[in-house]
């Protein structure tokens, strides 16, 4: 979209790789390395940013990271409330997640109800050690008391706004734009 359509970016695409290298530093800080973490992604974007982050991960630690994704499709709060929407696909590391630190992986964290369902679903899926939560971007307007550990942009928004991510692996190109 343009910017003469009502969107506006705010993120490009060196942005977004400066923003998930410094999550990436972040959450070895925080673990004291990569031992025990793995990234579990939520579809569709936020398993493509954990595949970035483990890759991130692996170059600066020399060690491959466990990536996985996690639907909560049928976690959801709102299923009732709209169409039927495809499952999408759950793959968790081969030692799976009992004993880790997990790190969900999202796009765009907005009423934390996304998340909440993600806490649920991991729930049914083993029982880490502790739980994180890695997001591109935070737009605010939280309805649960759910918060990011690694946040790459705070982007304060009007409720009636929209943010979409892009990313080159699903979109061919990198940004994320601010729809009014």
């Amino acid at each position: 979209m343009s910017e003469s359509s009502g969107a506006r970016a705010v993120l490009e695409g060196p942005d977004i790789h400066r923003a998930l290298t410094r999550i990436a530093h972040e959450i070895l800080e925080r673990t004291k390395g990569a031992d025990g973490v793995v990234l579990l992604g939520i579809p569709t974007r936020g398993a493509t940013l954990a595949q970035r982050l483990g890759a991130r991960i692996e170059q600066f630690e020399g060690v491959k990271i466990p990536v996985g994704s996690i639907d909560v499709t049928m976690y959801r709060d709102d299923l009732r409330l709209k169409p039927a929407r495809p499952l999408g696909h759950t793959e968790l590391p081969p030692d799976g997640v009992d004993g880790k630190t997990v790190v969900l992986v999202d796009d765009v964290l907005f009423s934390g109800r996304t998340v909440r369902a993600a806490l649920d679903a991991l729930n049914d899926l083993g029982r880490p050690t502790a739980v994180q939560l890695a997001t591109l971007v935070d737009r605010g307007h939280r309805e649960l008391p759910i918060r990011a550990d690694y946040v790459g942009k705070n982007l304060p928004t009007a409720k009636s706004e929209k943010v979409k991510v892009y990313l080159e692996e699903i979109d061919g190109r990198d940004a994320v734009e601010l729809i009014k």
